[in-house]
């Protein structure tokens, strides 16, 4: 069933429940798609449907570029995977923008956009790198690293500790002490050294705190060098320091209209086949794997609202955040009320109930004949992102997507047999009998990736489509670092100007 751009766009600015599904590749999804579109690559779609959409009834909209039939092909899908209310945008992205609605190039843009918003609204402050280079050699200064752990490992300020986004608040107070002590917040670039500067002046700490103006890139564009592999980490908060928390917390959830709601309500909500629910465990990867409430889902908090298209694809769904300290979930949900979420509820009393790491929702993996080994005269087909294929792939594998496998059959021509694998061997399984239509003897590798253990290789010499499946990060780029941070800045910085001109977008401001 087709759906006009203008009816669409009726149905993103009203009350109901609606997913907005890209199905294009990540990358391509990059050039330009409305506001609140979620990234869902048919080459992928079962990997990530079941967290992204989990009420199978709710509304959704598939839309490609324009007439690509990758539309056509994920609506069969998700029926199939048993989703039963589901229509394609007519014309795509192209027709969207012949109505004279917005596209908006990147990824995680409603989050992003909303980080310029706050800058704008509060007038966050901020320093530059060269300043926060010169106080640094005349007096002690704290910078905070907003990220998670790898991606500070990666890069990060000299002397910077490690404290990702939902974590400031609570663990700040013994890190500074002293209310003199200048806070820089920083991040790779802007959103998250904004969202953390301006989380610790709504929770109200006394001491001074700036946000580093255009993170790490900016620190490298000055001239200056990043730290490598550095480990230090925030510790958990002493007990002085969680009684400070939950009183910043209690600040920040009184201005802020944070919600709660009680594991009685959570358990009637769970039987509700009218709404989607999403419950969301805000704390860090280990204290979720010690015990979490059944069926949550890990989000850090930071990352949450850095990318909440990629956890939550349903708008106007109802969010449930889980944190026994209450500090990191109240501090999410007051962003996400001021992104616009109308039902997020902090959860007052949480039953941790189950332990170990979640395995993921994915539907639809048929079983397929395995082998442990490249058998002699077989092709490898790496399904796996392009990024990781470029680290390190089985030697003389080729490269593909699934969605593009007829590119993949011409590129590598006629061989005895195919061997696939993907990143842990689900996709690969996902993608044997579209292959076997293609090829004339399909099998799995074992494991995937993951459990390889013989030699392995790098670069893309043998790719067998273009390398548009994901968004390539500034630093990913083997050259021209710093022309594609200076771009990428841009780009952030220009985001304020542009969501004047959508009127779906609703921010909050307090």
């Amino acid at each position: 069933m087709g759906i006009s751009a203008r009816r669409v766009s009726e149905l993103v600015a009203g009350s109901g429940e609606l997913a907005l599904l890209d199905v294009r590749e990540q990358g391509v999804h990059y050039r330009g798609h409305p506001f609140f579109a979620c990234s869902a690559p048919l080459s992928r779609l079962e990997l990530v449907i079941g967290d992204l959409v989990p009420r199978k009834s709710v509304p959704i909209v598939v839309l490609d570029g324009g007439n690509e039939g990758l539309d056509e092909k994920a609506e069969r899908k998700l029926r199939e995977l048993g989703y039963t209310d589901v229509s394609i945008l007519d014309g795509g992205c192209a027709a969207w923008k012949a109505a004279g609605l917005e596209l908006f190039s990147g990824v995680n843009v409603p989050s992003k956009a909303f980080g310029e918003f706050v800058e704008h609204h509060y007038g966050t402050p901020r320093i530059a790198p060269g300043e926060l280079k010169r106080l640094q050699q005349i007096k002690k200064i704290l910078v905070v690293d907003s990220r998670p752990l790898e991606e500070y490992q990666r890069m990060n300020i000299p002397g910077g500790i490690d404290v990702p986004g939902a974590e400031l608040v609570y663990r700040i107070h013994d890190l500074a002490p002293s209310p003199d002590t200048l806070v820089v917040v920083n991040c790779a670039g802007r959103t998250r050294s904004i969202i953390g500067c301006q989380s610790l002046r709504n929770a109200g700490i006394p001491n001074p705190v700036v946000a580093l103006k255009d993170g790490t890139m900016g620190w490298e564009l000055a001239g200056f060098t990043c730290e490598r592999n550095a480990a230090r980490e925030a510790p958990a908060p002493s007990e002085e320091g969680r009684k400070k928390a939950h009183a910043a917390a209690e600040r920040v959830a009184k201005r802020f209209d944070v919600r709660f709601c009680t594991s009685q309500e959570l358990s009637t909500w769970k039987k509700d086949q009218a709404r989607t629910l999403y419950v969301l465990d805000v704390r860090t990867r280990e204290e979720f794997e010690r015990s979490h409430v059944a069926g949550s889902r890990h989000a850090p908090g930071g990352q949450l609202v850095q990318a909440a298209d990629e956890y939550v694809g349903v708008r106007n769904a109802r969010v449930v955040l889980v944190d026994p300290d209450h500090v990191r979930a109240i501090m999410t949900a007051s962003w996400l009320i001021q992104m616009g979420w109308n039902d997020v509820y902090v959860l007052e009393d949480p039953e941790l109930a189950e332990t170990g790491p979640r395995k993921p929702r994915i539907a639809g993996t048929p079983p397929w004949r395995t082998v442990v080994a490249i058998p002699e005269g077989a092709a490898a087909l790496d399904l796996s992102t392009s990024l990781r294929f470029y680290k390190a792939h089985i030697p003389g594998a080729w490269w593909g997507v699934r969605s593009r496998m007829d590119e993949a059959r011409k590129a590598i021509g006629d061989v005895s047999s195919l061997v696939l694998t993907s990143e842990d061997g689900v996709l690969a399984h996902l993608a044997a009998p579209e292959a076997a239509t293609l090829f004339s003897q399909v099998s799995v590798l074992e494991g995937g990736n993951a459990a390889w253990r013989g030699p392995t290789e790098s670069g893309v010499e043998r790719a067998t489509t273009t390398r548009d499946d994901v968004w390539y990060k500034p630093y990913d780029h083997n050259t021209d670092y710093l022309k594609h941070a200076r771009d990428y800045l841009d780009w952030e910085v220009a985001l304020v100007e542009q969501i004047r001109r959508d009127p779906t977008i609703r921010f909050r401001a307090y």
